[in-house]
């Protein structure tokens, strides 16, 4: 691929200042950065010739505000003609390959996004959950305890009396798929995806969960770009350990499993556990 062609960093954020520097440094200025800071967050990043900073959404944790931002740094992205490579990722990401590995290894003529059909045993209720039923996440912050017990309460009423939503995705689609967040994608791809959202698909996913989790994957599969799609995010994330939480906070002892994969970003970084890790990835190539 070379340098020819301009690769750009989408990050969505609320904290760890540093480690967005970190990632900003690595890349340095022959990438582009699109990032976004939660309303409510203090955090603050400078702007420069290659950094764009933006704070529109206040994204509470499983609300339809974090697809609404992907898809509003994605759509600013692609308004610049030369930015022909995008990769999304937050502010606890940090890369595992060399720079020259995404510059002269990486095939960025393929789309990287996992995926499978819903629904999929893996999720609960196959994911159709998120969907079918009112998710208040906009309303209610889960991360708290009163919000947390709102929002489960209100889809517990929902399931005892059998309500479902009338529109969902499932109006606008013929098969629903679902799988990671992040992705890395061809402009083709990514352009395909904001041309393909309107209001009224927007609406359908309003009082969702994570449905951004869905929504690239279903927009992408159900569409010409199907075949250029490999199945796998390029993502090391370590759900099983729970050290500090799902998915688990990386350090030193993951180093050998994270440099022997074949991914080019892990997650999650914590701003002090995970500076050992840091250090070697950066010392080491």
């Amino acid at each position: 691929m070379g340098y020819d062609m301009r690769q750009v960093i989408i990050i969505t954020a609320y904290k760890n200042e540093e480690q967005i520097y970190d990632i900003i440094k690595f890349f340095g200025g022959d990438f582009e950065f699109y990032i976004h800071i939660d309303k409510k967050s203090a955090t603050h990043i400078r702007e420069s010739r290659n950094v764009h900073v933006y704070k529109k959404y206040t994204v509470n944790w499983g609300s339809v505000n974090h697809l609404k931002t992907i898809l509003f740094l994605s759509d600013e992205a692609l308004k610049d003609v030369e930015n022909g490579y995008f990769h999304l990722i937050t502010g606890q990401d940090f890369p595992i390959k060399s720079k020259d590995y995404f510059c002269n290894e990486l095939d960025t003529k393929k789309d990287y996004l996992e995926f499978s059909q819903l629904p999929s045993e893996s999720w609960v209720d196959g994911g159709m959950s998120r969907i079918e039923y009112y998710n208040f996440h906009d309303l209610f912050d889960y991360k708290k305890k009163i919000g947390r017990l709102f929002i489960r309460g209100i889809v517990k009423i929902q399931k005892i009396l059998k309500t479902k939503r009338r529109k969902t995705l499932k109006n606008f689609f013929q098969n629903l798929y679902g799988g990671s967040t992040y992705w890395s994608l061809t402009r083709s791809s990514l352009q395909h995806v904001i041309d393909s959202t309107n209001e009224k698909i927007l609406s359908s996913m309003r009082f969702t969960f994570c449905v951004e989790e869905i929504y690239f994957q279903t927009v992408l599969l159900n569409s010409m770009f199907s075949n250029n799609i490999t199945n796998d995010n390029l993502r090391y994330i370590d759900w099983v350990s729970g050290r500090g939480g799902y998915p688990a906070f990386l350090d030193e002892t993951d180093y050998n499993i994270i440099k022997s994969s074949n991914k080019i970003f892990a997650r999650k970084f914590h701003e002090k556990n995970s500076l050992e890790l840091k250090a070697l990835l950066l010392n080491n190539g």
